[in-house]
């Protein structure tokens, strides 16, 4: 059997287990995968328990409650708090999703958390998406015409206003492209599942006068076809959307055109 070895500094150790808040009876332990950049050490997971009696229901609400009551070096992104701006994404539980809307009481008396998986770390709970970032650019999330642009607005039919239900609700918070193993592996190449659910947002557009040209741009090995409808996407995804379906779409439109 073939043995693989692990980086020293790769290898995650045992942290810092915090004391128990002085005089509290309902708690959650919580176990965080903690790394700092500067101080050149392994990465490891530190223990906090958190009191519930003095704390919010969400994984969003403990993570403040550690860094406001116990330790303020946790480092983490959140913003709206609400399922809106995505920047609380993390694996929580060995699951992608948002702290502010995944309840402690649906999980267990431990928590695990974890940055997103597969991206570099920045520091502690945050993740670079630098790259992840590029690949949405490289989309071109707006609308392109050649026609001369109208007075008022562009029009669009009921119906084929309804054909962006389900593409234009994502938030860009990166749980499905981390979830994703043609991602983990491929991510300088393959597009991953939330670039290409935009791709598909602007090719379904019935006022998008660049169809051809954006199909051209997904022609490649790489960037579309590395998807093997593996469905963690749709999975994960805190907004129910079905990535692996938009990507199916976007192959059979490119079939279509050969014929």
């Amino acid at each position: 059997m073939v043995a693989f070895t692990l980086p020293r500094n790769s290898k995650v150790t045992e942290g810092k287990t915090w004391p128990k808040p002085t005089g509290a009876t309902n708690v959650t332990q919580y176990r965080i995968y903690r790394w700092d950049p500067e101080d050149d050490a392994n990465p490891r997971v530190d223990t906090y328990t958190v009191d519930r009696d003095h704390c919010g229901p969400m994984v969003l609400d403990a993570l403040l409650w550690i860094k406001n009551n116990i330790d303020p070096t946790l480092t983490f992104r959140r913003s709206c708090r609400e399922g809106i701006c995505g920047s609380c994404s993390m694996n929580i539980d060995g699951s992608n999703t948002l702290a502010c809307t995944k309840a402690m009481d649906s999980i267990g008396d431990t928590i695990k958390i974890y940055p997103l998986p597969h991206m570099p770390v920045v520091k502690d709970l945050v993740p670079d998406l630098t790259n992840f970032y590029a690949q949405h650019a490289a989309t071109k999330p707006w609308l392109q015409t050649v026609s001369p642009t109208p007075e008022k607005e562009w029009r669009q039919s009921h119906t084929d206003r309804a054909k962006l239900d389900g593409l234009y609700e994502c938030i860009l918070c990166a749980c499905c492209s981390t979830s994703c193993p043609s991602y983990w592996w491929n991510s300088d190449k393959f597009m991953g599942p939330a670039a290409l659910l935009q791709a598909q947002r602007w090719l379904v557009d019935s006022r998008d006068e660049r169809t051809g040209e954006r199909l051209d741009e997904l022609e490649d090995p790489f960037r579309l076809y590395r998807c093997h409808t593996i469905m963690n996407c749709a999975k994960v995804c805190p907004k129910d959307l079905n990535p692996a379906k938009a990507i199916a779409e976007i192959k059979s439109a490119m079939v279509e055109r050969r014929g």
